[in-house]
């Protein structure tokens, strides 16, 4: 599989990184606004919407080797633009519900629109066009899309206030159909029929090696805690002395610091072998979390900003580190392989930590601290291995 050189990067990082943004906004960040709403809505505990998230990731989990290996064969545009239309569809349908069925088949259509639509997905496509030198663009979209809850956040909760829940939805539907699926369509090339013809259509043999064993578990293991501190870092803040101003405080600063990170990775990091910046990403939150420790709610900010800078690097070597490691060859396959126990964690994290929170506190910090540097335990047994021809 040749990489397509000829195409230049910019166009395409603004294109992913805009629908990107879309995408995580209108999925994966939209239950924190609006379950509490739908529960009240529909006569029923929030706990039921936040439920069928957490299925709906296992269900992004499950499918995405599979949507690996079309974007491997047909390139990135039909699985992207087919995202837009899954999660439009997921997004209208959930905006008309009004029972718990119809509530969870609007999930199950979301769950399957985010496996084919966030991260993965964007960085198999950029693999599909880039080839080896796909690293560039991975951060580019990254550092674009790392606004999502700076910028979804809001917006979600302007709806809410001005146009009620339902009709916010409906307005994050109409943005996939108006916004998403022309980027997509437009803007990412299609792949000829000569070299669809060529790919092999049989699904490739990937060992699932000790390489490949440990890179499943570092990622799910530092995604569990991303998982955790999504859905949980006002609350431990709290527990550990903050109060809620400041516990929102430093929620505020998480996704800048994300961003700080990725510009780090693309002026200086970019230099070294992405398992250098990954190691090092994985020891930043035991280091804010033994801060916030020691010093309380006073140093709020600060572990809040520590473990942003961590997560953002995190999230450009899910993509950065499989293709320095293994090469173009099969690589969006390779990436939901490796993407599935992450994305497993990252759905039961947050059932699993609130209540570990109830029985320790702030304490629970140790627990997430622990498996951050169980990842780096990981990644320090990697070895930087010739790529099998």
């Amino acid at each position: 599989m040749a990489p397509e050189k000829t195409i230049h990067q910019l166009p395409i990082i603004l294109a992913l990184g805009t629908t990107q943004t879309l995408a995580w906004a209108s999925s994966y960040y939209l239950p924190a606004i609006l379950a509490d709403p739908i529960g009240r809505d529909l006569g029923v505990s929030s706990n039921w919407i936040f439920a069928a998230f957490s299925a709906s990731l296992v269900i992004a989990a499950i499918i995405g080797p599979r949507v690996g290996r079309q974007i491997d064969h047909f390139g990135g545009r039909p699985v992207l633009t087919a995202s837009n239309l899954t999660l439009a569809a997921g997004l209208a349908l959930l905006g008309i519900s009004t029972s718990i069925p119809v509530l969870v088949l609007a999930w199950i259509l979301l769950g399957i629109g985010m496996g084919c639509g966030l991260y993965d997905a964007a960085f198999g496509a950029l693999g599909r066009i880039y080839g080896d030198n796909a690293r560039k663009s991975i951060t580019g979209i990254t550092l674009l899309a790392g606004f999502a809850s700076t910028v979804g956040w809001p917006l979600t909760a302007l709806g809410l206030e001005t146009i009620g829940w339902r009709d916010t939805c409906f307005a994050w539907a109409l943005a996939h159909l108006l916004i998403g699926l022309p980027l997509n369509f437009f803007m990412l090339p299609a792949v000829s029929e000569a070299k669809v013809l060529a790919a092999t259509p049989v699904k490739p043999h990937i060992p699932i090696d000790r390489t490949m064993i440990l890179l499943a578990f570092a990622f799910a293991a530092a995604w569990s805690v991303t998982g955790a501190m999504a859905a949980h870092m006002p609350r431990i803040l709290e527990a550990g002395g903050a109060s809620a101003v400041q516990a929102v405080a430093a929620g505020a600063l998480f996704g800048p610091s994300q961003v700080v990170a990725r510009i780090i990775e693309a002026s200086f990091f970019s230099r070294y072998h992405p398992l250098f910046s990954t190691r090092l990403a994985c020891v930043t939150h035991p280091i804010g979390a033994a801060i916030f420790a020691v010093a309380g709610g006073a140093a709020s900010s600060v572990f809040a900003i520590t473990f942003g800078l961590g997560n953002g690097i995190l999230t450009i070597a899910r993509g950065t580190l499989p293709l320095a490691i293994f090469g173009p060859k099969n690589y969006g396959y390779r990436l939901g392989l490796i993407g599935a126990p992450a994305r497993m964690a990252q759905a039961f994290a947050p059932l699993v930590f609130g209540l570990l929170i109830d029985v320790l506190g702030r304490g629970v910090l140790i627990v997430s601290s622990a498996l951050s540097l169980s990842a780096l335990l990981a990644l320090c047994l990697l070895r930087q291995r010739p790529r099998p021809q």
